[in-house]
Parts: structure tokens; sequence; C-alpha cells
């Protein structure tokens, strides 16, 4: 719901000096503040402010849930009790070659369990789902909610863009927050993620927070601290709700890049697929099985078929054809190995950059991408190379960003006489 609020209920000021000083705000203020400012009578400054201020002095449990549950009224909110099945959704903080969404929704559908996966574009060295599933001729983001109930109930699963309507003060607030180096705020991350996914309706909701230097979270402290705030704020919401903590210090998959990862993705749903993607695939499906309370197999849907018969319904009931020929970069160029020896470090924010660089990611959101650009890697740490082997490839229509590619990778590959002990993929459950 939407409310009408007057000018002077509270003083924007003093709310930020309040929280400046280390103050915290009442229910009142935090409402009247979150929909002053959807409302435009806050200004764009004055909420860069209280953005800082909470980036230094933090919210408290009262105060998230308040701010969370204030952006939630600012929109509508979606009910899909209607459908036959339960539902369960994931959301992942971000991360390098993270194309989880594409092979788990439809693997969870093949399940039983509807998948209502409202999904963004990738911004800086993070991919974005939509802009994944864009290579694919044909197909659309923008779904109206009945053609979205029409697809659960039909294929089961739907990723698409995420309506305006939803938590309306959220898409000003991140637009603010990236412009005025208050992302890291971790109630703010917080309370942007779940009040989507609240407001979204979904019964059942798997977080996945990413760790490491390609993540948003670069520390094991501030990952677990974000996960136990959102799955606080999930459960008080009645949403059953759990999170993983997982590594993100390397890309995740040999692809980073649009219509790279989505060829990866398929070749998952075929029984095949890199080690890792198919690891934590199939832990997040088996956590979004749990949510919703079934107990099926989704390993066993994986090599059946069945995970890739959803699969092919779902693009074709958004109007793409999962048979056609990907978009591929008109240039590619090779990274070298320069010694012998085993591959000990593939970081993945250099990764991620160098694909951004090469126009796989945008700067701005409304910067195109492009279809085909990206970095397949190789190996991957642990692996042994030899001297000149090809380690990564780049990919681009505009062969004058492999200069600036090669740039952001200095320093992100390492070759050692041996492999060094490495972090699990799946570091920690939070429930």
């Amino acid at each position: 719901m939407v409310k009408d609020f007057e000018a002077r209920s509270f003083s924007a000021v003093e709310l930020i000096r309040t929280k400046r000083d280390g103050g915290t705000l009442t229910d009142e203020q935090i409402d009247w503040l979150i929909h002053a400012y959807t409302d435009g009578v806050v200004a764009d400054e004055q909420m860069s402010s209280m953005a800082m201020a909470v980036l230094f002095r933090g919210l408290d449990d009262r105060e998230l849930a308040t701010w969370t549950q204030s952006m939630i009224d600012t929109g509508v909110r979606l009910d899909f009790s209607s459908l036959s099945r339960p539902t369960s959704d994931k959301h992942s903080t971000g991360g390098v070659g993270d194309k989880i969404t594409l092979p788990l929704a439809p693997l969870v559908a093949a399940c039983g369990v509807a998948v209502p996966q409202l999904s963004g574009r990738g911004l800086g060295h993070t991919g974005g789902t939509l802009d994944k599933m864009e290579s694919i001729p044909g197909w659309r983001a923008l779904l109206s909610n009945e053609e979205m109930m029409a697809q659960l109930e039909e294929v089961g699963a739907v990723i698409c863009a995420a309506g305006d309507g939803l938590a309306r003060a959220d898409k000003k607030l991140y637009a603010l927050r990236d412009v005025t180096g208050t992302v890291e705020a971790i109630p703010l991350i917080a309370s942007s993620i779940m009040s989507k996914k609240i407001a979204e309706g979904t019964g059942a909701l798997v977080l996945d927070v990413k760790v490491g230097s390609g993540a948003f979270m670069k520390n094991l402290d501030d990952a677990r601290e974000l996960a136990s705030r959102m799955v606080a704020l999930g459960k008080a919401a009645e949403v059953n709700t759990v999170a993983l903590l997982t590594d993100m210090s390397t890309p995740l998959g040999l692809t980073a890049g649009n219509a790279l990862e989505v060829t990866e993705s398929v070749e998952v749903l075929a029984g095949g697929g890199p080690a890792d993607v198919v690891e934590l695939t199939l832990a997040l499906a088996r956590e979004m099985l749990q949510a919703a309370g079934s107990d099926a197999d989704p390993e066993k849907a994986l090599k059946d078929g069945s995970a890739m018969d959803v699969w092919k319904r779902m693009v074709r009931a958004q109007g793409g054809d999962p048979e056609a020929t990907l978009p591929v970069a008109q240039n590619s160029d090779e990274v070298l190995a320069e010694a012998d020896g085993v591959l000990t470090t593939l970081d993945a924010m250099a990764v991620g950059v160098a694909a951004w660089r090469l126009g796989a990611g945008r700067a701005r959101k409304e910067d195109p991408v492009q279809a085909g650009a990206g970095v397949v890697m190789h190996a991957k740490p642990g692996d042994r190379v030899v001297k000149g082997q090809p380690l990564l490839t780049l990919h681009t229509d505009t062969p004058d960003a492999f200069a600036r590619a090669r740039e952001a990778l200095v320093g992100g590959i390492e070759i050692g006489p041996e492999a060094l002990d490495r972090q699990p993929l799946l570091i920690d459950r939070i429930s």
C-alpha cells in the first residue's frame, strides 16, 4: 500500500543527525522517511546523507525490520497461493561466472516446486541473469503478473524482470547508493534484497551469499552478518529462509559472459558442465526443495533429462528459441601461461573486470552489453599448466578492449610450484 505523508511530519535533517550521532530512529520516523523519499518529499541529497550515516552507524534489528517493512509497503505484494504447487526462490548476492539461476530454476521446477525467479541486470564486474537470458534469440524479460502466474502454473519456472510495483522505494534507493559509495552498507543490502523477495510472495527463500574478492562481501564476518540479518528478516515475514555462504575468490565455472554462460548452463542441464557449477546448483536445489517441504532428489531430475525439458519449455514460454545458435563475439585473444607449474590463483575480481571491459558488463544501468563478450577459462586453481598454454580466451566485438582487459588481469593470475590449500565452495549454512 502507498501512503501519503505531509512534508513537515518529521524533519529529515533531524533524522539524519540522530543517526549520524549514533542514535536510533523510531518506527514512525523510519516509516515516514521511506515513504516521503519515495514520494519525493525527502530529497536525494538528504537520503544520500542518511545512507552514509547508516553505512557508518548501522541499524539495529528493530530499525532494520521497520526499514524493510516500510520499503515493502511502498509497493504491491504478489500472491502465489492460488498455484497448485508450493513456491521457492533463490537470491545470489552476485559474483563472477554465477550462472546458477539458469540451470537451478528449471531443475527445482522439474522436482515439483514452482520457482518465481525475479532477476536483475548486471552492473560493474558482476553479471546479470537477465543479460544472460537475453542472449537467447527472441527471449523477453518483461512479463505481466498474469503471464508470470500462468507460466508458473503451466511450466513451473519463470525468470523475468521484477515489475516496478514491487518495493518502489528500493529502485530509488538502490540507484542512489550506487552513486554515493554506500552500496556496501550491510543493513541497506539486507533491506534491499529482502524487501523485494518478501514482496514477491514466495513461500521459501534460499540466499546464496558470496564471500571473496569477486563478491560484495570480501570477508567471512561481513558475509555471515549479512546472511544472518537477511534470514532473520525472512523468518519474521513468515518466509522459510536459509542462507549458504559460498566462495567467490575464484570465478564459478569456466565462463564469464552472457552467451558463454548460457552455453555452460545448458551443458549442466545436459548432465555435464564444470564440477563447481554442478555442486552449487545441486546444493541450492536441495535447500530450495527442503524449504518448500519437498523431499525430491534434484540429482535424479538432472540426470533423467526432466530439468532440460523444463528449461526448453521455460525459454519458449518467454518467446525464446532454446535450439537457436547463440551470439559469438567477432574477436578473440588468448592469455598464455608464463611458466610451468600449478595455477594457484585465478582472481574472481580480475576476471570479472576483464569480462566487463570486454563488453559483457555495464558501468551504468542504461549501457548496452555485448551478448558474445566475456572470458573462457581453460584452467582453474589446482590445475597443472605448462608455459605457453592458453589459460584464458578473451572474447569481444571491440578489439580495442583487449588491452584494458589484460590490464585487469595483472596480478590476478599466479603460477607456483605446487597447489595451495583452497577454501571449500560451500563454506557455511545459516538458518
